[in-house]
């Protein structure tokens, strides 16, 4: 079961990002006379998508058509030595039209099959909801000793700017920053942080405070209510969740009608070992050769 789901959810990850087509036979660019079309991004998109993670909207469409571009290059030169004859070659081709037909069937029978409106009443239900979260934006200075910290709470009582003294004494990252944390809800910070922020009034100082780190002095610029994310907000997750929800569910079920015979004796073994696992078992190293 394990396995299944894990399978379910890697597939999922690599063809979600996929739009829907638009003008599929637009010409975008060619090589050696070979049209790539919108279409052809799109395939693109769906194998390739994941890795563009960390690439800019604005230049992933510059990124997909290099990387078309470079994959009609090497195409062409495979035919010309003849790299598209064979047993091998055949082999590979018969690989590729079964994953063209597992996008396929996930594209029809389990993306397309997840509407906006579910999307929308599981909004409603889990997210709407929710109580507004009381969040407060602070400040801190950040210094080894407790002597320290009074030091730094006589100077800002006499009134040094908060912000100057964080960038003189705090040895905390931000302290060039003025130490501003930003707005925080309850549970961010370590415990004795957290209370002493939420129990301070805005623009007030606390005493020094003791954590893991150090002694704090704390100032609250800010108190605020935040409410749920609007719909338009967090649809895109809610959607992949839901999909990947189908898309397990479509995999089970057609695991549990289909006739599956595991023939490797050591693949076999894998398998039964992973689905008698406890749940968040560690699974051992491959051996290495």
């Amino acid at each position: 079961m394990k396995r299944t789901a894990s399978a379910a959810l890697l597939f999922a990850a690599a063809i979600l990002a996929a739009p829907a087509w638009a003008a599929p036979d637009t010409v975008v660019a060619k090589v050696n006379g070979q049209p790539i079309t919108e279409a052809e991004l799109s395939f693109a998109e769906a194998e390739i998508g994941s890795e563009l993670a960390g690439v800019p909207t604005e230049s992933r469409r510059r990124v997909l058509s290099e990387y078309l571009i470079e994959a009609h290059l090497m195409a062409d030169s495979a035919e010309k030595s003849k790299l598209g004859e064979g047993a091998e070659f055949e082999g590979r081709m018969k690989y590729y039209r079964l994953r063209a037909l597992r996008d396929a069937y996930f594209e029809k029978q389990v993306r397309d099959s997840v509407p906006e409106s579910e999307a929308k009443s599981l909004y409603e239900e889990r997210v709407k909801g929710l109580p507004a979260q009381e969040e407060v934006r602070a400040r801190h200075i950040l210094v080894k000793t407790e002597d320290e910290a009074k030091k730094v709470a006589q100077e800002l009582t006499g009134g040094a700017d908060f912000a100057e003294t964080a960038k003189k004494y705090s040895q905390d990252r931000g302290g060039q920053g003025g130490g501003d944390l930003g707005y925080f809800s309850r549970g961010q910070m370590v415990k004795a942080f957290d209370e002493a922020a939420f129990s301070l009034e805005t623009g007030k100082l606390s005493a020094p405070v003791q954590s893991e780190f150090g002694w704090h002095i704390i100032k609250v610029e800010d108190k605020r209510n935040r409410q749920p994310p609007a719909f338009e907000e967090v649809k895109d997750q809610i959607t992949a969740s839901l999909i990947q929800n189908k898309l397990q569910a479509t995999v089970l079920d057609l695991r549990k009608n289909g006739k599956i015979e595991i023939v490797d004796a050591d693949i076999k073994k894998a398998i039964e070992a992973e689905a008698t696992a406890p749940a968040g078992a560690a699974q051992p190293e491959p051996e290495k050769k």
